[in-house]
C-alpha cells in the first residue's frame, strides 16, 4: 500500500531527476498519447478510412509498450502505466465512437448517394448536366445540412467537408447550365477563331466530369495535378486565340476561361476544411451578424407581445423590421448551404414578428369600424372571426421556447389544426372578397404551423 511518505519520497526522487528509468519510458509514452490525442479528436473519418486503422494501430502499439514497461514493483511507475493506459482505452473508444456515431453514418450515406448519383449521370448524360441532376444534388445538399452534429468538431468538420466537395459540384453545374442557357457554343460561321475555342470548350467538358469525379472520391488523387496541367494548358490555348475586334466572341472566350477558372480553383478542395474556422460556423462572420440580427429581432418580438395595442407603440415596428431584412439580406453566405438555412431561418422569424403586428394592427382598425361593417357578407365575417383566434395562437407560437413533445406545444398544433378547418367550413357562396380572404387566412395560419415546426425541429448550423 501507497503511504504519504512514498508519495512525497516519489515526489521528491522526480523533483531531483532521479527518476526511475521505467518511470521515465511511462513519461515519454505519455507523450506520445497527449499527441495522438491530438490527431484522434481531430479525426473526422469512418471505419473504412486509413486514418481510422493507422490510429487505431498507433493506439494499440502504445498499450502495448505500456504493458511491456517493468514496474519493478514501484508504485509511481504502477500508477503511471495504470493512468496511461486509461487514457489510451479512452481514446480508443473515442475513435470508434467518431467513426459509427449515427451522424457520421448519416454523412457518408449521404455522400455515397450523392457519388452514386454522379456515377449514373456519367453514364447516362453523354457528358451533359440535367436539370434533373442539379435539382437532386440541391436536394442532397440540403439532406447535409439537416444532419445533427452536437456541436462535436469531429462530426462538424466531417458534415462540412462533405457539403464542401457537394456545394463545389453544385457551383460546377450552374456554370454549365448557365452557359446552355446561352446557346454556347457559338456556331463557327461566327468568327474564325469560334472552332478553336469550341474545340477548347470540348475538353473543358471533359474536365469538367474529372473535376467532379474528383470531389466525389471517385477518381485518384493523382489526377488532381494532372487535371491542372490539362486545365492550365487550355487557358494558354485560350490566350493565344486572336478575337480582336469582335465583341460576342470575346465574350465567349471570357466565359470559357471562367469556367476554367473556377475548375481550378476546386481542385483544391483537398486542403479546404483543415482549419477549424472553417467547419466551426460559431466563429463565423456571417453566422455572428445573423445571430446579432436574431437577437435585436427577439427584442423588438418582446416588444410587440408586451403591448395590448398596437397603437400603444412608441416606435415604429416596420421600419425597424424591415431594416433587419435588409441586414440579413447582405449576409454573405458564401455558397454555404448552413450559412444560407441560418439567414433563412432568421428572416421567417422576422417576417412571422411583421404578419403578427400587421394582423393586429388590422384587427384594429376593424374594431374601430364596426359601424361600417354591418352590411359585410356573413362569410368575410366568419373569416376574420378565425383571423381574431389565429392572432392569439400566433402571439403563443412566437413566444413559445419548447419541444414538440410539450404538452403546450400539442395544445397549440391542435388549436391551429381547428381553425384550418373552421376555414375550410366557411361557404364563401360565390362572394370573391370572401374567396381571396380564406385563401390568405388559410396561408396565414400553414404559416403560423410551418414557424412554430421550424422553432422545434432542433436545427443547427
Amino acid at each position: 500500500m501507497q503511504t504519504h511518505d512514498d508519495s512525497l519520497g516519489g515526489k521528491e526522487n522526480m523533483d531531483m531527476g532521479q527518476q526511475h528509468p521505467s518511470l521515465i519510458k511511462v513519461q515519454e509514452i505519455q507523450k506520445e498519447i497527449l499527441e495522438t490525442k491530438r490527431l484522434v479528436l481531430l479525426f473526422s473519418g469512418t471505419k473504412s478510412d486509413r486514418e481510422y486503422k493507422q490510429l487505431e494501430s498507433s493506439l494499440i502499439k502504445l498499450l502495448f509498450e505500456l504493458d511491456a514497461v517493468d514496474t519493478d514493483g514501484k508504485t509511481a511507475v504502477q500508477n503511471g502505466r495504470k493512468v496511461a493506459a486509461k487514457d489510451v482505452e479512452d481514446l480508443l473508444k473515442e475513435l470508434e465512437q467518431t467513426a459509427t456515431h449515427p451522424s457520421r453514418l448519416k454523412v457518408e450515406q449521404i455522400f455515397g448517394d450523392a457519388q452514386q448519383l454522379v456515377t449514373n449521370e456519367l453514364s447516362s448524360a453523354e457528358g451533359l448536366i440535367t436539370e434533373e441532376f442539379a435539382d437532386r444534388i440541391q436536394e442532397i445538399i440540403f439532406q447535409l445540412a439537416q444532419v445533427k452534429t452536437g456541436g462535436k468538431i469531429s462530426l462538424r468538420k466531417a458534415r462540412y467537408r462533405a457539403l464542401t466537395r457537394i456545394c463545389a459540384v453544385q457551383d460546377i453545374i450552374d456554370n454549365c447550365i448557365g452557359r446552355q442557357a446561352l446557346s454556347l457554343p457559338l456556331s463557327t460561321n461566327t468568327h474564325p477563331s469560334v472552332s478553336r475555342i469550341n474545340s477548347v470548350l470540348c475538353e473543358v467538358s471533359k474536365g469538367r466530369w474529372d473535376v467532379i469525379g474528383l470531389l466525389m472520391s471517385l477518381n485518384s488523387l493523382d489526377n488532381c495535378a494532372h487535371l491542372s496541367r490539362v486545365l492550365t494548358g487550355l487557358l494558354m490555348q485560350l490566350d493565344a486565340i486572336d478575337v480582336s475586334g469582335h465583341l460576342e466572341v470575346r465574350n465567349y472566350r471570357k466565359r470559357v476561361v471562367h469556367e476554367i477558372n473556377c475548375l481550378l480553383g476546386h481542385l483544391e478542395m483537398e486542403s479546404e476544411g483543415e482549419s477549424a474556422g472553417r467547419y466551426d460556423l460559431a466563429q463565423n462572420q456571417s453566422i455572428k451578424r445573423i445571430e446579432d440580427i436574431r437577437q435585436k429581432t427577439t427584442q423588438l418580438k418582446y416588444q410587440l407581445l408586451q403591448l395590448e395595442n398596437a397603437s400603444d407603440l412608441h416606435f415604429k415596428p416596420h421600419a425597424e423590421l424591415q431594416s433587419l431584412l435588409s441586414e440579413l439580406d447582405q449576409v454573405d453566405i458564401d455558397k454555404n448551404p448552413c450559412i444560407r438555412e441560418a439567414r433563412r431561418r432568421s428572416v421567417v422569424d422576422v417576417q412571422a414578428v411583421i404578419a403578427y403586428f400587421d394582423l393586429k394592427e388590422a384587427l384594429e382598425k376593424r374594431e374601430n369600424m364596426k359601424e361600417e361593417l354591418t352590411d359585410e357578407h356573413p362569410s368575410q365575417k366568419a373569416i376574420w372571426e378565425v383571423l381574431r383566434h389565429l392572432s392569439e395562437f400566433q402571439k403563443q407560437a412566437l413566444s413559445f421556447d419548447g419541444a414538440r413533445t410539450d404538452k403546450n406545444y400539442v395544445i397549440l398544433e391542435e388549436m391551429l389544426t381547428k381553425q384550418l378547418l373552421a376555414l375550410d367550413a366557411v361557404e364563401t357562396q360565390g362572394n370573391d372578397g370572401a374567396k381571396i380572404a380564406r385563401k390568405q387566412a388559410v396561408k396565414f395560419a400553414q404559416n403560423i404551423l410551418n414557424y412554430l415546426d421550424m422553432k422545434t425541429d432542433e436545427w443547427e448550423y
